[in-house]
């Protein structure tokens, strides 16, 4: 049995015993609690908790890193949660495919448009809708220390893989952007989709960018195998603790960086990156919620979720950004830069694609990133070569996501 096959196991023996946390506590005449999962935790749970509380309706939330496994736990235990927030679409186009979500109602998510609310073929378009938006295709670094304007060295990188949950994407953002920057939106989108095979030409190239990059210094690449993206537990990040200048990450992550927060800047990450590609898409990310439970107060509670004054509340508290083009950053240079990035109609955005695949070709995308950071001077082909085999296995019928990017060129 795998690591994975075991980590799995554990989470539902204990999802298992526990109900997933999920179950309504109400009887009697008490009015039935909405049951939410999600991926955010600590502060991120207690902000989100604070919009909740401001929707009037009686919910409880139980939240992970592990969104994935819990839920799958849950749904196999006949006890899955009203509502479910993912990190990435792809495991909901699985369950849609198992007749497992309920509709939103028809125009949910008309206002988002591409690449917010993508769909897949032979599904109903009204079966999520994303409640959250981040920007990736950044670097972050110390406001005082200024990036060079050219491709930087591997000692100037924060680099860290662990994480709650899964492991492996923070290396996929590094593939996925080369890949966007240097073959462009369209292939990219291909790619992402299952159009593009792994071994073609553009991913091969992307993937070698980075495996040299990793070169530089094995022995630095293996340590950031153990070493936590967020860094060390009440710190100030990698880009404040972690003795390097330069963090390719998400707008998320601010979070990190604690008192320092307001001591970091980003710039667009295309000229850093091995080669130095000039800026031809930005990728992002989103998390999206669905209906697992038909009650009506779960309807109405997403509902409220995405309506301008929960997202704007949500944006006020925490600094998250909505995908409501309607609902921009309106205090914070660095949350208006942000804003105006997600907005910005002259460059394409494309949501990430490890979220948007099927979840074994996920899985093995994750690991040929793990192994190719253990071990940066194998052949790329060799890790390529395994993730197609798994491409290629998945069956006939598997959901594939159309529409990852808006306008491609």
């Amino acid at each position: 049995m795998t690591r994975r096959a075991h980590a799995l196991l554990l989470v539902l023996c204990l999802a298992l015993a526990a109900g997933c946390g999920l179950a309504a506590p109400g009887s009697g005449g008490e009015q039935p609690k909405v049951t939410i999962l999600g991926p955010w935790t600590d502060n991120q749970e207690a902000q989100f908790k604070a919009v909740l509380d401001t929707l009037d309706t009686p919910y409880t939330y139980q939240g992970t890193a592990a969104t994935r496994e819990v839920l799958l736990a849950a749904v196999q235990a006949g006890n899955p949660p009203d509502i479910a927030i993912l990190p990435g679409v792809g495991d909901l186009v699985e369950y849609a495919a198992e007749r497992r979500l309920r509709p939103l109602g028809k125009g949910a998510g008309a206002k988002y448009g591409r690449p917010w609310q993508p769909e897949a073929k032979g599904i109903e378009a009204d079966l999520w809708v994303p409640l959250k938006a981040d920007l990736k295709s950044i670097v972050w670094y110390r406001g005082d220390r200024p990036p060079p304007s050219s491709p930087a060295p591997l000692a100037s990188w924060c680099i860290g893989m662990g994480d709650d949950g899964a492991s492996g994407w923070p290396g996929s953002d590094w593939i996925e952007d080369l890949i966007l920057q240097t073959a462009g939106p369209v292939l990219y989108e291909r790619w992402a989709t299952g159009d593009l095979k792994w071994t073609d030409g553009p991913v091969v190239h992307a993937w070698s960018l980075w495996a040299g990059l990793l070169a530089q210094d094995p022995a630095a690449a293996r340590r950031a195998l153990l070493r936590d993206h967020r860094g060390a537990p009440g710190g100030s990040g990698l880009l404040f603790g972690g003795g390097c200048a330069l963090e390719h990450q998400g707008s998320f992550a601010r979070s990190f960086y604690g008192d320092d927060r307001d001591r970091a800047a980003f710039t667009d990450s295309a000229p850093l990156l091995p080669s130095g590609p000039r800026l031809k898409g930005r990728e992002v990310s989103a998390d999206f919620a669905a209906l697992f439970g038909g009650s009506a107060e779960a309807r109405e509670l997403l509902t409220r979720l995405t309506s301008r004054r929960a997202q704007e509340e949500w944006g006020r508290r925490a600094g998250v950004f909505s995908p409501d083009s309607g609902v921009p950053a309106r205090d914070g240079t660095v949350e208006k830069q942000i804003s105006g990035r997600l907005t910005d109609q002259r460059v394409p955005l494309c949501l990430d694609a490890s979220d948007v695949m099927p979840a074994a070709v996920r899985d093995a995308f994750y690991e040929a990133v793990l192994l190719t950071i253990a071990h940066p001077d194998a052949p790329v082909r060799d890790r390529l070569d395994d993730v197609q085999r798994v491409q290629e296995a998945q069956p006939d019928h598997t959901g594939r996501l159309t529409g990852v990017c808006s306008r491609p060129q």
